[in-house]
């Protein structure tokens, strides 16, 4: 119980409002890989998804965990420090965990109606690079590149544009946004 009080930012309004910035950039911005600084999550979450979760889950806001990063201590700091509860993939408005723990068919893709009522998933990577798959639209001036997992379920995303998912790509204290309106060629 003790780690689950550990690891918050250390100067919450300060901490956040810089996470927040950093955060809102990287989905602004698809490609451009952001520095986020001020979380200490238990492992394995990453520093970068530490401060996503505390930044922008609440007591409202569910959360899926990967089989790679649910354990006793994450569930703890998560509930500790958002109240978020954690919820299946079906339910969830936020999941984190490596790509291969992530069941993509499983989130909420949005409606016709409502495709803002979609899930952001925060991949957790090995390594993140500005290099590899070409990614243009809204927020790119002509092109960026991006360290993705797989070009084709990126691509098959886009072409449900407004349905579909948005992506955090986090590794160590560094994120990188893709918001379902990238183009992945």
């Amino acid at each position: 119980m003790a780690a689950s009080l550990e690891g918050g930012f250390a100067d919450t309004p300060i901490d956040a409002a810089h996470a927040f910035r950093a955060i809102m950039t990287a989905l602004a911005r698809p490609g451009q890989i952001e520095r986020v600084v001020g979380a200490r999550p238990p492992a394995p979450l990453s520093a970068a998804a530490g401060a996503v979760l505390l930044t922008l889950c609440g007591p409202e806001t569910p959360v899926f965990l990967a089989p790679s990063h649910d354990n006793q201590a994450v569930r703890g700091w998560i509930g500790f420090y958002t109240g978020a509860p954690i919820s299946e993939p079906v339910l969830a408005e936020f999941a984190v965990g490596e790509w291969a723990d992530l069941p993509l068919e499983r989130f909420r893709a949005g409606t016709p109606d409502y495709p803002d009522r979609s899930a952001t998933l925060i991949v957790e990577m090995e390594a993140l690079a500005a290099e590899g798959v070409v990614l243009t639209g809204p927020g790119i001036e002509s092109e960026a590149r991006l360290s993705l997992p797989d070009r084709a379920a990126f691509q098959a995303n886009a072409a449900n544009y407004p349905l579909g998912l948005d992506f955090f790509f986090t590794c160590g204290d560094r994120i990188a946004g893709l918001p379902r309106s990238t183009r992945v060629a």
